[in-house]
């Protein structure tokens, strides 16, 4: 009887999509459900501006800085044993964010959580390549897996709002608990195991280093330049994150068995594609953070009202992302995903006009949303599909890195650029007779402007806040402008690949080259 996988996969490996969906959500969710509970969760612990932004930001740099190598440690030690060991760290570390009695605290528990969640997507994707090797099948399956991932950007904070409106802040973290243990439950009897022909191979402990501290530095370098303007501390952290960077490079090009395969960059469909995932995520996540504080902060929407409001989104998203998955046996994925960029830039034109309408700012969200979901659907498969068998891992890893490491300078810089946009507004703007020290406050955040105006006589403290409100909606305007020549840069740096990358042959499974599946 013949031990080689059948080439269309049936009910066992679909269900199995089904359970590798559950840490996709909650990748997503957990950075996208923050947003809501900063409102209450600034209330309760009293960050200062600094560790408000770190608690945004440090999930996703750490991701960012450690899916290269947990990709390649899947590679090595197997990917659902990686898949699964990082679903107990983040239950872990998810209870403790829950539970933490102070902004310290809290922001370690994001950062172990950024750890774990490392190791849960390019493993997934790596056991998808695994569970179907007809090539449209894995492009459909991609695609869902994608939907899953950008749902749960967009279901956390409808999910996050329903917690919001009868529990604490706390609890937005405590959804880990039940999703992740139906993985661990199932997993082990429906996900495959395989073993790459590579496996066994030795970590380099010092590229490990460096692929982590690599992001970090570029990232918080970018960061205090946005915020503090040209200092010389700030520039340093962005130099040192170059030299690292470069350091990284030159010891994967000289070790035999790097932890990055440079070579994979030659290909045009991957080095794009990539690219491309670092100026989505730039934009999405930059975008959401905004938009999500803009429904709570300056039109005063509950959380349940804000998360509803998010919702045409991400069903949205669905209908966009089955529409371009069923087109891509007629229309080349690189041209849908190019057409979806430009589309994608009445988003933010839209956004240039937000006033006290929510459905200025929920409609040019949707377009936005809409216009990158080619992209995210169908440039993952791109990536995936680059890659030898036993290099699965590290390709999922890389196009992850990208979209993480996009979320991360999203938040991070735009957040940042957004912030300073907000604080100058507000030097200029400030009603008379506010007590200097309270300006100083609230030009800092909107939250700690509309904390500091509730303090304040009604005289005084009405116009603050809502001079504070419109220094925000200012500074959204801003970041629209900002995002405009991104996405124009997305469209025609996809199309590029146009000739490089023919459409898909239909029913065409994979060469025998491909790991055998093994439940076990």
């Amino acid at each position: 009887m013949s031990s080689e996988p059948t080439a269309r996969a049936g009910a066992r490996e679909w269900i199995a999509l089904a359970v590798l969906g559950v840490p996709a959500v909650l990748v997503m969710m957990n950075m996208s459900v923050l947003y809501l509970a900063l409102p209450s969760l600034s209330a309760r612990l009293e960050p200062d501006g600094a560790q408000l932004l770190w608690i945004t930001d440090i999930y996703g740099f750490m991701v960012a800085g450690s899916l290269v190598t947990m990709g390649a440690l899947g590679d090595r030690l197997r990917h659902r044993r990686i898949l699964l060991a990082g679903a107990v760290a983040f239950t872990g570390a998810s209870v403790i964010a829950a539970y933490a009695p102070g902004a310290g605290p809290l922001i370690a528990a994001r950062a172990v959580q950024g750890v774990a969640a490392a190791a849960l997507a390019p493993s997934s994707l790596a056991v998808i390549r695994v569970l179907f090797l007809d090539v449209r099948q894995r492009t459909l399956a991609i695609t869902i897996w994608m939907m899953a991932f950008m749902g749960g950007g967009a279901l956390g904070p409808l999910v996050g709002g329903v917690l919001l409106q009868y529990f604490w802040w706390g609890s937005v973290f405590l959804l880990a608990v039940p999703t992740m243990a139906l993985l661990l439950v199932t997993g082990l009897f429906l996900l495959p195991e395989s073993r790459a022909p590579a496996s066994g191979r030795r970590l380099d402990a010092v590229s490990v280093v460096l692929s982590l501290l690599t992001p970090l530095t570029i990232v918080f370098g970018i960061k205090d330049l946005a915020v503090n303007g040209f200092i010389l501390p700030s520039a340093g952290v962005l130099v040192a994150g170059l030299v690292i960077g470069a350091v990284f490079v030159r010891r994967q090009r000289v070790l035999a068995d790097p932890l990055l395969e440079l070579g994979l960059f030659r290909v045009p469909a991957f080095a794009v594609s990539v690219t491309g995932m670092v100026l989505v995520g730039i934009v999405l996540f930059g975008t959401s953070l905004l938009t999500t504080q803009y429904l709570q902060l300056v039109l005063g929407f509950s959380p349940l009202e804000a998360g509803l409001w998010q919702l045409p989104s991400a069903v949205t998203g669905t209908v966009v992302a089955l529409v371009v998955s069923s087109l891509t046996g007629r229309i080349r994925p690189v041209v849908l995903m190019s057409a979806g960029a430009a589309f994608a830039v009445s988003g933010p034109i839209l956004l240039t006009q937000v006033d006290s309408n929510p459905v200025i700012l929920v409609s040019g969200s949707v377009l936005l949303f809409a216009g990158l979901t080619p992209f995210m659907a169908l440039g993952t498969n791109l990536v995936v599909g680059a890659a030898p068998p036993e290099r699965a891992g590290a390709a999922s890893a890389i196009s992850e890195t990208g979209a993480e490491l996009g979320g991360a300078l999203g938040i991070a810089v735009l957040g940042s650029i957004a912030t300073g946009v907000y604080g100058s507004y507000m030097i200029g703007h400030t009603p008379d007779g506010v007590p200097a020290k309270v300006a100083e406050v609230a030009r800092e955040t909107l939250p700690a402007a509309l904390q500091a105006a509730q303090r304040l006589p009604e005289s005084l403290g009405i116009p603050l806040a809502q001079t504070a409100r419109d220094a925000f909606a200012h500074s959204l305007h801003v970041h629209a402008l900002i995002t405009i020549p991104l996405l124009i840069a997305l469209a025609l740096l996809t199309l590029t690949l146009r000739r490089a990358t023919p459409p898909p042959p239909r029913n065409q499974p994979e060469q025998a080259t491909t790991p055998t599946p093994a439940f076990d």
